[in-house]
């Protein structure tokens, strides 16, 4: 069937309010998307009908909830295509995915002298992580410069693969240019010098088919809350044989086999990386939000998503002194621009007043905004249920923004 926008956004609530007495336009996808009924309404099922600790009670409600919980880790391991439902762990979100990896790689794998790879174009969650492990070992961080387009160097990338590079990471689609990087040949590169690949996938899944197999990398991670899910709950995915070796992020019930005062010995996969009592609701919204783009399409979403993002920058282009931040040839639905005579944030706050809700400042990417020498941006970042007309009035509303400051 046809992509129909207007019949998809009536499953939004969120949309169908007004902000500052006028109908809200809802374009900060990228900071979070709006959760359709299918996720409220799991999320309400599971507190008022299941709730119960999960893997460790006999009682009916106990069993069922760990059934369902267990059942959502299937999805997701078909959502990715993992091989393995146990290379699925349920974390908080991207950034403890990072961390967890950061902490459990470098412990078992990294000694003082490596080298971790990450990019120019990072968020600051695949870089901090990455900063504290290398000043706990001693190992160098080094980075993959882009270029004006937002684009990466990969021939550089390429003169940094030397034999003490133990892991690149980097991510799938830039959250303040849109670029989608070629991480399958990122990967084929790294593996080719031992060098393992964690890929941060928070801003990729919502627009395009992510098959782990296919792009064989060793980490994955997303979030639920940017695909169409709950806030605080999201997966790193990662081989088999990289988890099995690397130790528990964290201790506490659950991640245990057996505890005495002498010795602790731990769970089996996913287990061992799954301290403490689970986010079980969020865990089951999230299934539902994948469950729900699933049946969209992944391949109907980003052909809607690119019609829009086609059209906003043809519109974008007729304005005056505008200055687009990140053009690279494959993008994903995320427009960063700049008026070069009018900060971002004094843009962005009239947009608010105007009922318009866009992204200002560095988008937590400061070294790119260095890179491009600007305090930030304005970003215009898209999803399914945005619409032709929504740009028009974005338009007009910009057009009102260069009025005030003429």
């Amino acid at each position: 069937m046809p992509f129909n926008t207007e019949q998809l956004r009536r499953e939004f609530p969120a949309l169908h309010q007004e902000v500052n007495k006028r109908p809200l336009i809802y374009f900060d996808n990228a900071a979070t998307t709006q959760k359709p009924k299918a996720v409220i309404e799991r999320i309400l099922q599971y507190y008022s009908r299941e709730n119960s600790n999960i893997h460790r009670g006999a009682h009916f409600l106990s069993q069922q909830a760990t059934e369902a919980y267990e059942e959502a880790r299937n999805t997701v391991q078909m959502f990715i295509n993992a091989a393995f439902n146990h290379e699925i762990i349920f974390t908080r979100g991207t950034t403890e995915a990072i961390n967890l990896v950061a902490h459990s790689f470098f412990k078992k794998f990294v000694k003082k002298g490596d080298e971790i790879i990450i990019s120019a174009m990072e968020h600051h969650s695949n870089i901090v992580p990455w900063q504290i492990a290398c000043e706990d070992y001693g190992a160098i961080l080094k980075v993959i410069p882009i270029d004006d387009d937002g684009v990466l160097d990969m021939e550089a990338y390429k003169k940094l693969l030397g034999p003490k590079a133990r892991l690149v990471a980097v991510t799938h689609v830039s959250n303040s240019l849109g670029t989608i990087n070629p991480v399958k040949e990122i990967t084929r590169l790294a593996h080719e010098n031992n060098t393992a690949v964690l890929i941060d996938g928070a801003q990729a899944l919502s627009h395009i088919k992510v098959d782990v197999q296919d792009l064989d990398c060793d980490f994955y991670c997303f979030s639920g809350h940017k695909l169409y899910g709950p806030m605080g709950v999201g997966v790193l995915y990662g081989k088999e044989d990289w988890l099995n070796q690397m130790p528990p992020y964290q201790g506490g019930g659950e991640m245990i086999k057996e505890v005495t005062f002498e010795k602790t010995t731990f769970n089996e996969l996913p287990f061992k990386f799954e301290a403490g009592t689970p986010n079980v609701g969020d865990v089951l919204g999230m299934e539902a939000a994948i469950k729900f783009i699933s049946y969209l399409r992944i391949d109907e979403i980003a052909a809607h998503e690119q019609r829009l993002l086609d059209y906003a920058v043809k519109q974008l282009k007729t304005l005056d002194n505008i200055r687009f931040i990140g053009t690279a040839p494959e993008k994903t639905s995320v427009v960063s621009f700049i008026f070069n005579d009018i900060h971002p944030y004094d843009t962005g706050t009239i947009l608010d007043k105007l009922g318009i809700a866009v992204r200002t400042g560095h988008h937590c990417a400061q070294p790119v905004m260095d890179h491009f020498g600007v305090p930030g941006t304005v970003r215009v970042s898209l999803a399914i249920y945005n619409t032709r007309s929504e740009i028009d009035q974005l338009i007009v509303a910009l057009k009102q923004v260069r009025e005030m400051f003429a």
